[in-house]
């Protein structure tokens, strides 16, 4: 096991922002890019080939050392914040056919190593939860063979990152999280997964969504692979509050196999709400479709996490497993809710406490 699995953990998703959001755009965007990725177009480099391969190689130079970065601020949090998810983007171009042969180029490759080494290598020390989450158009489980060969290209190029930050070596040491998504629905991923390396099958975790493949979907899968409970997407395909005592619940935990699962946590965005919805009553959500509200706004992620009630069901899972927070405001939303776990509302850190901060920014690579 690649992190301690005996602590309870709230985690937050690829950006971080800093709490002082008053300060002049300028100013904050230069604290915030030493934590964030950078990338490029396939549109950029093709009309600028001359210059394009450096411009990717000096993504990845940031990036590893903003992974770096990151995985420091959370290793400096309490242990119980420990958990955060490494954004996809890490090495752009790196499955674009006419730009991959960068990264397929021994000495570019040895250098990537390295570099994700140190990432991997941090987390360890500190005892951080790492994860990654490949996009919407990783479609393990469409019946387009082509659009399986790029998915399975894509997930790999995760994996290829796990492997060098040293992970993927047991199961669910490292989380990598997709949807079913594609029409061929759980028989598809259980294809997908004969064709996946011994790495990706460790790694790999399937979470319901709010469309067509939800709980009961991704409960096919219980006996192949790791599950993940988003319980916003639930209460939206099916309008329930589901409850860390369910049955299905149950099953979710089990096909974690002893490693402590994790679920997923956001809220509808106050636009998507009633004009004064008062944030002291859950949400109904076919009360809501009923009274002409957009299924599609609610399925949108809040800022932050304004509602105490749904928090107070949300918490009542960290027991049983860690919580990814996919509010907006990312990690703010993640302190926001933590202070709310520990009693104590959210306050900015103080003058002195951000310029300590400021001092310790540069990239660290």
């Amino acid at each position: 096991m690649m992190f301690d699995n005996d602590i309870q953990r709230m985690g937050f998703c690829c950006k971080y922002m800093d709490p002082d959001q008053t300060q002049k755009p300028k100013v904050l965007k230069e604290i915030q890019q030493a934590y964030t990725e950078r990338s490029t177009t396939r549109l950029w480099c093709n009309n600028n080939p001359d210059i394009a391969e450096q411009k990717l190689l000096d993504c990845v130079e940031h990036n590893m050392a903003s992974a770096l970065n990151l995985v420091k601020y959370v290793g400096e949090l309490p242990k119980s914040r420990r958990m955060v998810r490494l954004g996809s983007n890490q090495i752009p171009m790196a499955t674009e056919p006419t730009w991959r042969y960068v990264w397929q180029d021994s000495k570019n490759r040895e250098w990537l190593e390295r570099g994700f080494a140190k990432v991997g290598e941090m987390a360890r020390a500190r005892d951080v939860r790492l994860s990654f989450h490949p996009g919407q158009f990783t479609v393990l489980a469409s019946a387009d063979n082509d659009i399986v060969e790029r998915s399975i290209d894509e997930f790999e190029y995760h994996v290829d990152m796990i492997r060098w930050m040293g992970f993927g070596q047991t199961f669910q040491d490292f989380k990598c999280n997709v949807h079913i998504s594609g029409r061929q629905g759980p028989a598809g991923i259980k294809a997908a997964l004969k064709r996946l390396t011994p790495e990706a099958r460790n790694v790999i975790t399937i979470e319901n969504d709010e469309n067509k493949w939800g709980l009961d979907a991704s409960l096919e899968l219980a006996d192949d692979l790791a599950l993940v409970l988003d319980i916003h997407h639930h209460w939206c395909r099916e309008g329930e509050y589901i409850q860390p005592t369910d049955d299905r619940f149950a099953r979710v935990i089990d096909s974690w196999r002893g490693v402590r699962p994790a679920i997923h946590y956001s809220y509808s965005r106050d636009t998507a709400l009633p004009e004064g919805f008062a944030h002291d009553t859950m949400p109904d959500f076919p009360a809501l479709l009923e009274a002409g509200h957009k299924k599609g706004k609610l399925r949108a992620h809040s800022d932050y996490y304004p509602n105490q009630l749904v928090n107070d069901w949300a918490l009542s899972f960290l027991p049983y497993t860690d919580i990814m927070c996919e509010s907006k405001c990312k990690n703010l939303a993640s302190i926001e809710l933590y202070k709310y776990y520990k009693g104590n509302k959210y306050e900015l850190p103080s003058e002195n406490v951000r310029t300590q901060q400021a001092d310790t920014r540069e990239l660290v690579l």
